[in-house]
């Protein structure tokens, strides 16, 4: 027996204008959420037929639960450095901070701990974020370190000039770390 589910099959432009103004959105802003081109929106909203694809499934969606968008939105970085921390394409958790200041702000954009960037950890302090940046490097103690860093060409052991040039990836796993300034 083929499942089914509770979504509906299709759509109008008013009910995706309904829910892009129930979310606070303009046109531009919708079109960045569902990763389509303004001139989609504004054609989806002008449409008087019905609407299909995998948009009639996002839409019935946040009709349901519409504070999903909220909890995705990336804030703007006051700190000077962000990490995003990703499984795959998945941003996990990003991570801004002010190294000179020590301080430390988190945001968490998936529920299961395993892929966050801190774990259970919510409010990391500066010395968890180092301890938590070393460990998306090679040790410190790595015998012929110096060879190492010579072949990335980083003259001495700096964690995030480390990960700027492996992203932090790890053998065997998929977690990897973007780093905007």
């Amino acid at each position: 027996m083929r499942k089914r589910y509770a979504i509906a099959n299709e759509i109008t432009g008013s009910d995706i204008k309904r829910l892009r103004e129930l979310l606070g959105m303009t046109q531009r802003e919708f079109a960045s959420f569902t990763n389509s081109a303004v001139r989609t929106v504004e054609n989806w909203e002008a449409k008087e037929g019905k609407i299909t694809g995998p948009i009639v499934t996002l839409v019935d969606i946040l009709m349901r639960r519409p504070e999903i968008a909220g909890k995705l939105e990336i804030t703007d970085n006051k700190l000077k450095l962000r990490l995003i921390y990703r499984y795959e394409n998945t941003i996990c958790t990003i991570i801004d901070v002010d190294e000179t200041q020590r301080e430390v702000e988190i945001h968490n954009y998936i529920d299961k701990p395993m892929y966050r960037a801190f774990g259970v950890n919510t409010e990391p302090t500066f010395e968890d974020y180092e301890e938590f940046i070393e460990s998306r490097c090679f040790p410190r103690e790595r015998d012929k370190i110096k060879l190492e860093l010579k072949r990335l060409g980083i003259p001495f052991y700096d964690p995030i000039m480390i990960i700027e040039k492996t992203q932090g990836r790890m053998a065997e796993d998929k977690f990897w770390i973007e780093i905007e300034r």
